[in-house]
């Protein structure tokens, strides 16, 4: 994989990255949801040294993660407020992409084999939950670290407002 380049709407803050993403996440809680704007955010998680700032300095805010009690810090443009991608006190020498800030965000792959959805708990109603990922109501692992047991849908699922359904056509109505 060819090294993925990134940066901020105005052009100012600058970014490389050296290898391919360790996983994928794509996350429906409530704190994405307002960081992106949108219904969720894919974040391709990467090795800490292997994201390099080649132009302009991130300004960072420190929040606090109302699931593990530990810091999020965000890395944005200062002049334009692009959140470019954030750091976690609870995972030291990872850092998350906003992989809408990617030159060609559809280099990230979401497969199977290297993604997770999390927190669909709060996911908009209209959002689609894609066959054959782990996905989780709420966080991947509790506090302390120990994981939570995924449910893996073999079809898409809409959220809807009554929790997950399958989406209007599919024959694999229970499987």
């Amino acid at each position: 994989m060819p090294n993925l380049l990134g940066g901020c709407l105005c052009g100012a803050l600058r970014y490389e990255i050296r290898s391919p993403p360790l996983r994928v996440t794509l996350c429906h809680c409530r704190f994405c949801q307002r960081t992106t704007g949108s219904s969720h955010l894919v974040e391709p998680l990467f090795d800490r040294a292997d994201l390099h700032v080649t132009a302009g300095v991130p300004t960072v805010y420190r929040h606090r993660s109302e699931g593990s009690g530990r810091h999020l810090d965000l890395h944005f443009c200062p002049v334009c407020g692009t959140t470019l991608f954030m750091t976690f006190e609870r995972f030291p020498g990872l850092c998350g992409v906003y992989a809408g800030t990617l030159d060609d965000p559809a280099a990230i792959e979401v497969r199977p084999d290297n993604a997770k959805q999390v927190f669909v708990a709060s996911a908009r109603p209209e959002a689609v939950l894609l066959p054959g990922l782990a996905t989780f109501a709420g966080p991947a692992m509790d506090a302390a670290g120990v994981p939570h047991a995924p449910r893996v849908h073999d079809a898409p699922q809409i959220v809807g407002r009554r929790g997950c359904e399958p989406l209007p056509g599919d024959d694999a109505q229970s499987r």
